[in-house]
């Protein structure tokens, strides 16, 4: 693979001095630089109403930036999770996994062995043919993922997922989120208001800063993957939480004055 002169593979994708402005005078997005290299773990951490998912969204391509630029390296693939499964009731499993490929004008039979292991990857190989309504919300939480996996993306955005789940839930989703990252070699921009998810997921950490959104931090995660329960309580893990929780607080002091 080609690399730049610091030994780096060239970039993803890079947002320069992106801003985001809306129609009733809302500025979401000020000055915003990233860049993403293939095979990070990229969170955008920060408080509610910070831009997180604005940014996301200009990434999708579900919106453009005021000002400045979006710069693609490549003709990537993209798949978004969104907060909500967002699964139609009346598709099975499978279906729900199927649609992104039958909208490519896949037939079901070529699409079927894509579909399967996107499924078997989330490890819900054995429910292709269940319904939506007979499923836990981790469930079908993973049947969403499994959607996403399905294209073979380049870059995986996810805005939030397991937000809405039980704690138990959410880390054994987080557990599985880093086996899929790892064996299917992903690049993944993730959003998150969660400390610790965001330093037991990432290798790289932006924080936000609210009003107008920009990142006021960038923080490596350098901890080796995997990553398990023994990394949850280690001094790696306390030291990198206590980063990030510094970097936040001082994130949210620039916009609300104190965090208590």
């Amino acid at each position: 693979m080609f690399t730049d002169m610091n030994g780096f593979p060239p970039p993803l994708v890079r947002l320069s001095h992106v801003g985001k402005a809306f129609s009733n005078g809302t500025l979401a997005l000020r000055d915003l630089n990233l860049t993403v290299r293939p095979g990070e773990f990229v969170s955008l951490l920060g408080p509610s109403g910070c831009g997180k998912s604005t940014a996301l969204r200009l990434l999708a391509g579900l919106g453009a930036p005021t000002t400045g630029e979006i710069v693609w390296h490549g003709d990537p693939t993209l798949s978004f999770v969104f907060q909500e499964p967002t699964l139609m009731p009346w598709r099975t499993v499978f279906g729900n996994a199927y649609l992104p490929l039958r909208l490519k004008g896949m037939s079901r039979a070529e699409a079927t062995p894509r579909v399967m292991e996107a499924l078997a990857g989330v490890g819900l190989d054995k429910f292709a043919a269940a319904y939506p309504r007979q499923l836990s919300g981790g469930m079908r939480m993973r049947v969403s993922i499994a959607r996403a996996l399905a294209t073979r993306p380049s870059l995986l955005l996810m805005d939030e997922p397991f937000a809405a789940l039980d704690e138990i839930t959410r880390g054994r989703l987080n557990d599985d989120l880093l086996k899929l990252y790892q064996r299917e070699r992903l690049t993944i921009v993730f959003v998150t208001h969660s400390v610790f998810e965001s330093v037991f997921l990432s290798s790289r950490i932006m924080v936000m800063a609210a009003r107008p959104g920009r990142i006021v931090a960038d923080i490596a995660v350098d901890a080796p993957y995997p990553r398990d329960t023994d990394y949850r309580t280690g001094e790696s893990y306390n030291h990198h939480c206590r980063l990030a929780s510094d970097a936040l607080r001082h994130a949210m002091g620039e916009t609300v004055g104190h965090v208590h």
